[in-house]
């Protein structure tokens, strides 16, 4: 993988964070220290010692506080540990995929976000996150999938448009897909931060 395509892939993930949760893709926006644990045994491992630290509600306070300072492994383990404490999953899981993207480590935000939609699978949300973390990945089939759910269910959602938009070019090559992705962007945001790269990509200039 390139370093262009890195950054590419990066930026989508970035995007796809900050327009569902703006406030909460900037928790970890210090410098990053470690990086995501990846295998589940070893946030089990130290789940005891955590849960002896307080209740759900202390747990995740210690989460963002390290999210905060940059230390995105921490993080990761103490917002599991409030999620297992009993803290509530719709308030966690954003947490939990915006620190591990943080760190690039898109298959362990694949894994959360995947577990959680097993149980909510209405949260267009954490759907739309999914679809922009398995493009990340270049795994365009689920990604288009997840995009695709958010689309037909919220077709007002500009920004899922967008997403598509540019699977559909830089993935698939599917331009007249991607054409018809865009306009709809641009007619539901003339002005948002992405009109310009939308109208950029279009087949045809809009009138």
């Amino acid at each position: 993988m390139t370093r262009r395509s890195r950054a590419a892939r990066a930026a989508t993930v970035r995007r796809g964070l900050a327009c569902r949760w703006g406030a909460v893709a900037t928790l970890a926006g210090g410098a990053v220290v470690g990086g995501c644990v990846t295998p589940a045994t070893q946030v089990k491992a130290d789940m005891a010692t955590m849960k002896k630290e307080g209740g759900a509600d202390k747990l995740l306070d210690r989460g963002k506080a390290f999210a905060s300072v940059g230390d995105t492994t921490r993080a990761e383990q103490y917002f599991a540990a409030a999620m297992a404490s009993g803290a509530d999953e719709r308030v966690v899981v954003p947490m939990l995929l915006t620190v591990c993207a943080q760190d690039g480590r898109y298959r362990v935000a694949i894994q959360y976000a995947e577990t959680y939609l097993k149980g909510h699978p209405n949260d267009l949300r954490v759907r739309f996150v999914l679809g922009t973390l398995y493009s990340a990945v270049n795994e365009a089939g689920p990604a288009r999938e997840a995009l695709r759910v958010v689309v037909d269910a919220r077709p007002e959602d500009a920004d899922a448009h967008f997403a598509l938009g540019v699977l559909l070019r830089d993935s698939d090559r599917d331009y007249a897909g991607a054409d018809r992705q865009f306009r709809e962007y641009i007619r539901l945001k003339p002005r948002g931060s992405h009109a310009e790269e939308a109208e950029a990509s279009l087949l045809k200039s809009v009138p």
